[in-house]
């Protein structure tokens, strides 16, 4: 199985953050009122930058704000299968078909996109990043297919176990909804059916040339104001509910999500509180809530504290 870098979500659990740093100002700060001005300040400053800053292809091209990865939101994940996604362990039972199919089309809400695609072979080593570490008693290969199936087409076979891999049973050319700079469009994408989680995970079919990049993030200068925290990634979003995470302190207590919304734009973030003893550098992704006045639509979810978009992540 072909190796790629680990998904930038794992990356992050790496990232080190100071609670107290020699210098910091420590202690409860700043009251909740001055903490939220100052974040209605920076978020102010974040939109005005990024609106002044050029973007030819983000109303007009295929600029994904969502991992290529996608499961549906039913997908049912116990810890070892969990594990083996967020590592990207597969194992194939099917031939991954190499031939490239016909341009596909992506669908906006203002519109369409017509796109070249990549193989399901392309795909399936997009998706597997590498085989688990060696695990004794776990066979890396598939169990032998019994000989009697369900009328489902599931077979029956050992339970799956921690270093396990994914085991795809088969792969067909679909679409998926992906959240993107034009709001969510249904894109072409392969599903691969994974029998231990007895669904579909889809990748996106687009290939990398007809795919657009983030802008890199042009936040305003200067230093985050004492008490705010940035937000890391979208963990869902269900009409005017949005679900993301803020990287915070192991020793930051009161962490408060905060919001701001406009036309085009929805700035999130939050604040809180350092503890002035003695902490470990350590960067910790707390899930947060808000409502929004109205559903987020096509507005694009910007971080507060340095103006990046912000990615919905799959299984976390």
């Amino acid at each position: 199985m072909r190796r790629f870098p680990a998904p930038l979500g794992l990356a992050m659990l790496m990232i080190l953050a100071g609670c107290a740093q020699p210098g910091e100002p420590s202690g409860p700060g700043a009251s909740p009122d001055q903490r939220d001005e100052a974040f209605q300040q920076r978020a102010t400053e974040v939109a005005q930058v990024w609106q002044a800053a050029s973007r030819p292809d983000w109303r007009t091209g295929y600029v994904p704000l969502q991992d290529p990865t996608i499961v549906p939101a039913g997908a049912t994940f116990g810890e070892e299968t969990k594990q083996a996604f967020l590592a990207g362990w597969y194992r194939e039972r099917v031939a991954m078909p190499p031939a490239v199919p016909a341009d596909g089309t992506i669908t906006f809400p203002d519109g369409t996109l017509s796109v070249p695609l990549v193989s399901a072979a392309e795909a399936y080593r997009q998706l597997d990043q590498g085989d688990p570490p060696p695990c004794p008693g776990r066979p890396a290969q598939p169990p032998p297919v019994p000989s009697g199936t369900g009328p489902d087409g599931t077979v029956s076979g050992p339970a799956s176990t921690a270093c396990t891999p994914l085991t795809v049973s088969k792969v067909e050319l679909g679409t998926a909804t992906v959240r993107t700079s034009r709001g969510e469009a249904t894109v072409p994408a392969w599903l691969f059916t994974v029998d231990e989680l007895r669904t579909t995970i889809a990748r996106v079919a687009v290939a990398p040339g007809a795919t657009g990049t983030l802008p890199e993030a042009p936040g305003p200068s200067g230093s985050l104001p004492k008490g705010l925290v940035g937000a890391q990634d979208l963990v869902a979003v269900d009409g005017a509910k949005l679900t993301y995470r803020l990287g915070v302190g192991a020793c930051d207590t009161q962490v408060t999500p905060l919001v701001r919304e406009q036309d085009d734009l929805v700035l999130v973030g939050g604040t809180a509180v350092r503890s002035d003893g003695i902490c470990t550098d350590q960067l910790l992704l707390q899930p947060v809530t808000v409502n929004l006045e109205q559903p987020l639509g096509a507005r694009t979810v910007l971080d507060a504290a340095f103006g990046r978009p912000l990615i919905l992540t799959s299984a976390r």
